[in-house]
């Protein structure tokens, strides 16, 4: 039987997700595609945490072109197509995450298996790790929400530039521009970026949906509008047993207990 093109694992509410085709740098097929978002609704549903890494040497590649092998004098394929059918709800499904949602980048991030990474909520790197905006080499434009996650990010000349020259940027770069959240050694990466879960995990749960919530929609709030937002999430939250919870914690000076309720 062949192995899963993706890992599960659920520890202490941390639900541990890896993408599993190594000898091809864990690049997309239409297999993969499906295992991780049915291991992303799992998670969903029975975690309050959730890690990303990659299996072997890389994180993800992108597109397997094994997989959409097309000579110069074929038909072309209907790549807009698998963008709606694959790449698109995948993002989604990742955006509308409750929970936070960390990568652990442990090596090359290369096309889509870059805007994945930064589809996430924290990107934490390995030093040996890297990004590549490798779309323009094949002659295509970024996607899996890249074209707005770089300028988001890291601004219009420098998501401009990596997008057009497809040039590597080494994550201790992402780390200095803002792409990424951290850059550290590479035996560090996979324990830091557990035990960044595992205190989401115990945390706020609800309080960290309406976090994300409000951080991507202030990418196209007015002021007034993301004022409002946050009138509405604070008057919701304020009736949380999470925050009568942490404000009895802080005055009794002792650790609190969330429940994510």
């Amino acid at each position: 039987m062949a192995e899963s093109s993706i890992l599960y694992a659920l520890q202490d509410g941390v639900a541990q997700i890896t993408l599993n085709r190594p000898a091809r740098l864990n690049s997309f097929n239409p297999e993969m595609h499906l295992a991780l978002r049915a291991a992303l609704t799992r998670a969903s549903e029975e975690s309050r945490a959730i890690l990303l890494t990659g299996a072997g040497r890389g994180f993800c590649a992108g597109q397997d072109l094994a997989d959409r092998s097309v000579a110069a004098d074929d038909s072309p394929p209907d790549i807009g197509g698998s963008i709606d059918l694959y790449y698109r709800p995948l993002v989604d499904q990742i955006k509308q995450l409750r929970q936070p949602i960390v990568c652990a980048v442990n090596g090359v991030a290369a096309g889509a298996g870059s805007s994945l990474a930064l589809a996430c909520d924290m990107v934490l790197a390995a030093r040996s790790a890297s990004f590549i905006q490798a779309f323009s080499k094949i002659g295509l434009i970024p996607d899996t929400g890249g074209t707005w996650f770089l300028p988001q990010r890291i601004g219009h000349a420098r998501a401009l530039g990596l997008a057009l020259t497809g040039d590597k940027l080494p994550a201790e770069t992402a780390e200095q521009w803002g792409l990424i959240w951290k850059c550290v050694p590479d035996e560090e990466l996979m324990p830091q970026a557990m035990a960044l879960a595992s205190q989401f995990a115990a945390g706020p749960t609800r309080a960290y949906q309406r976090i994300k919530q409000a951080i991507q929609a202030a990418a196209s709030n007015t002021l007034a509008e993301q004022l409002d937002i946050e009138r509405d999430y604070m008057a919701e939250l304020g009736l949380s047993k999470d925050y009568r919870e942490g404000v009895a914690a802080f005055m009794q000076k002792r650790a609190p207990n969330y429940t994510g309720e």
